[in-house]
């Protein structure tokens, strides 16, 4: 397994694996026996990133989440785990009350819920010390400098080392880290979004913006990683829930003139280098002049297994630009 550093201070950056370990539906979707063959495997095969939310899964039995934290923390203390594995988690869309949602009742992220939230998932996780702390989805009733300062006590007191953002328009990101840098704080230095070889439609009003899809690494997001490298990008839904594989998955939001002629250079692609479709594109994320850590959810191993073999995939300059000039 290949690694690489997140974040900048030398007192809370990290070494983690090229590839992340999704950990959404662990303990609701996906039983606790197959959860902890995969973590088992994951840590076997040298990797050493794991990412939950502690509103994970709230949706599968109407709950408000933390299954997957706490499944973790069972996992954790039944393998002796300690500080070599990184385990990162969000808080923020966590909902208020059982039947509701982060779309009209989410718990948002105000200084008060940053701290009684993270100290309820070190909880779950049973950790001292959450490795890397994400602010999951915007709070604009709060102010910016209220949340940016949450977020630093926290590592002032040592039960938090890294921090970032998820789903934020680039120029809230922006702004909170400006804030941050000018207060001598820690910033963000860490950038959840989703990210993958074909691009979506994301003009159209979404559930959490009126402006369109919040969630994507567009233009913006990745001109902004471009400017500023030691910025990293962690690309959730990479594989489109294996809708590469299976192209009928796809739907409306990628129903665009471009998609069969990327598709194709794809296909191609996997052809010349005997790979899978799915593990070009997580090599294609891994090894872009805006590098990406793939974040990946499994349900079974043998899903584990192809991906892993997607680490040690090198593709050629002009296999690269092939892709990349597709449309």
């Amino acid at each position: 397994m290949r690694h690489r550093t997140i974040g900048t201070d030398p007192a809370t950056r990290r070494e983690v694996s090229v590839l992340s370990l999704g950990a959404m539906l662990f303990g609701t979707a996906t039983d606790e026996d197959t959860s902890y063959a995969i973590l088992d495997r994951y840590v076997e095969a040298g990797g050493t990133f794991v990412d939950t939310s502690n509103n994970y899964a709230f949706w599968q039995n109407g709950g408000q989440g933390g299954e997957s934290e706490t499944l973790l923390g069972r996992w954790r203390r039944s393998r002796g785990i300690g500080a070599e594995i990184v385990f990162a988690t969000k808080l923020g869309a966590r909902p208020l009350a059982p039947g509701t949602s982060y779309r009209d009742n989410r718990e948002g992220l105000s200084a008060k819920v940053i701290r009684e939230s993270a100290e309820r998932s070190r909880e779950r996780l049973g950790v001292d010390r959450i490795d890397l702390l994400y602010a999951h989805i915007e709070d604009r009733t709060v102010p910016l400098r209220e949340t940016v300062e949450g977020f630093a006590e926290l590592v002032a007191e040592g039960t938090v080392g890294l921090l970032g953002a998820s789903n934020h328009r680039a120029w809230r990101v922006e702004r909170a880290r400006a804030l941050a840098a000018a207060a001598g704080l820690p910033g963000y230095d860490v950038l959840q979004y989703h990210r993958s070889y074909l691009p979506p439609r994301v003009d159209q009003p979404s559930e959490l913006d009126p402006d369109g899809q919040i969630g994507w690494a567009g233009p913006d997001l990745v001109s902004y990683l471009r400017a500023e490298p030691r910025l990293t990008l962690v690309a959730y839904s990479p594989l489109l829930k294996g809708a590469y594989a299976k192209p009928e998955r796809l739907g409306e939001a990628y129903a665009l003139p471009g998609t069969p002629a990327r598709l194709a250079a794809l296909r191609a692609v996997a052809a010349e280098t005997g790979a899978t479709v799915n593990q070009v594109v997580l090599a294609w994320l891994m090894g872009g002049d805006v590098p990406a850590i793939p974040l990946v959810g499994f349900s079974s191993v043998a899903q584990l297994e192809e991906a892993l073999a997607a680490v040690d995939l090198e593709l050629t300059a002009e296999q690269r630009t092939r892709l990349d000039a597709a449309h």
